[in-house]
């Protein structure tokens, strides 16, 4: 399982780096006002965002598919859309509901809460740091 863990982080990672890499070099491109340019950078890393759940979620539904030791219990179906809601809840750190881990997938839950914490602050940096270049050249320009 551990080995599964890391390639599931492994993935959201990546998917979280290519897509803020890929938005630092159209951001600058963009030919709208740069109050609009941070919106596409907030659309483009909440879509990533939203991709990086889904990733754990089908690590979710797989591990509870091979892994005999492994349950979610509470109002769970067994659905795919219950594990990205389980996902959702474990990437944002809201906490354990109506849905909470069992068995070795109580690993990957917390591992996912680690990593939707270090990849929302990275946001939260990559964004800043996009604010603070195009609010410049958008006070620049108006002086």
């Amino acid at each position: 399982m551990f080995v599964f863990n890391g390639i599931v982080i492994c993935i959201a990672v990546l998917v979280h780096y290519e897509a803020l890499y890929r938005l630092g070099l159209l951001l600058p491109y963009l030919k709208i006002p740069p109050r609009f340019r941070v919106l596409v950078g907030v659309a483009g890393a909440f879509m990533a965002h939203v991709v990086e759940v889904w990733v754990f979620a089908v690590g979710y539904y797989l591990m509870l598919k091979w892994d005999t030791g492994s349950e979610l219990g509470g109002n769970f179906d067994g659905s795919l859309l219950d594990c990205s809601y389980f996902s959702f809840t474990n990437y944002t750190s809201l906490g354990y509901g109506d849905i909470e881990p069992f068995g070795h997938v109580r690993f990957l839950s917390g591992l996912e809460g680690l990593t939707g914490l270090i990849l929302i602050a990275w946001t939260a940096s990559f964004m800043y740091i996009e604010m603070q270049k195009f609010w410049e050249s958008g006070r620049a320009r108006y002086r």
